[in-house]
């Protein structure tokens, strides 16, 4: 395609966009909440897999020891690193596990007295998970490590780990997932109907035009060309203009919500709206053109019969 026809094509979808003011600016307005809708639960979306990681990184398994040497301690140590799904591994030792009780119950220090000399907490390894949908499957793994092996010869005590709440939170953040997903779709398809009626608009309004250039020998993609453009215009700008009330809005409801004692009690750690914003912009950018070229699309078949 030469540079003069492509200049002509761009041109006519600016002059188009100015031309229905009315009806772009009115599609430009809704596409533009409805986009907005969109970054809301994009954001959610983002925030709830950053919380998970967080909370994988907290969750975990203790692994309880019998009184053992320093090479079955290594040993069972080597093991549990080469499983699948293990994120970090800490050995905790008798004197870490007093201490830790000792903290916790700083203002009952007298519940605790006598066991710096006879110490009867076992020693153990804290291990973190990459993803705690594999809590049981890496509970099971390290629990094979005693199997067949005589009593005496046994290294692992117990096995603790917040099976309830980790179960929770991934059907938690599961069922957020496919509520956000299907919410997303149907924005989308929204954004789709919206841009498809205001080019409908144009289209209808230039049909014989598009009639007469048929007849004398336009193509489809020539005329359908400076349409297309006007929908990617149209999407893009609803998209910045949503992306600049996200921005401006975000960081200031983030940050409430940080302040709020619940939150605060977690140590949950929300992103901040630089964090995203790369992906934000990719994702809009994607959507925009994307939805643009559809709506447009969809509109004009029916005006490409001739």
């Amino acid at each position: 395609m030469r540079y003069n026809v492509i200049t002509y094509l761009l041109g006519e979808g600016i002059r188009n966009v100015f031309k229905n003011k009315k009806s772009t600016s009115a599609s430009i307005i809704i596409m533009s909440l409805t986009m907005l809708i969109f970054g809301v639960f994009f954001v959610i979306t983002q925030n709830i897999n950053s919380i998970m990681k967080q909370i994988e990184s907290e969750q975990g398994i203790e692994v309880f020891l019998y009184d053992i040497s320093e090479d079955q301690t290594k040993a069972l140590e080597d093991y549990i690193r080469n499983i699948d799904g293990i994120n970090t591994v800490e050995y905790k030792s008798k004197e870490d596990a007093l201490n830790q009780l000792k903290s916790q119950f700083k203002d009952r220090e007298d519940l605790l007295s006598g066991y710096d000399e006879n110490n009867i907490f076992p020693a153990s390894y804290v291990v973190t998970l990459t993803d705690l949908t594999k809590n049981n499957e890496v509970k099971q793994k390290i629990d094979e490590y005693d199997k067949g092996k005589p009593d005496t010869e046994k290294v692992i005590k117990k096995i603790t780990s917040s099976d309830e709440t980790i179960t929770t939170l991934i059907n938690l953040a599961n069922g957020i997932r496919i509520i956000t997903g299907v919410i997303l779709v149907i924005l989308i398809i929204i954004s789709i109907f919206i841009i498809s009626n205001t080019i409908k608009l144009t289209v209808h309004a230039r049909r014989k035009e598009i009639s007469i250039m048929k007849y004398v020998g336009a193509t489809n993609s020539f005329i359908r060309w400076p349409f297309i453009v006007e929908g990617i215009i149209i999407g893009i700008i609803s998209g910045a203009i949503s992306i600049i009330i996200l921005g401006i809005n975000y960081n200031l409801i983030a940050n409430k919500i940080l302040e709020s004692q619940v939150v605060s009690a977690m140590s949950i750690n929300l992103l901040t709206f630089a964090d995203m914003f790369g992906l934000i912009v990719l994702v809009y950018t994607i959507l925009g053109v994307g939805i643009g070229i559809l709506g447009s699309c969809i509109s004009m078949r029916r005006y490409l019969k001739v």
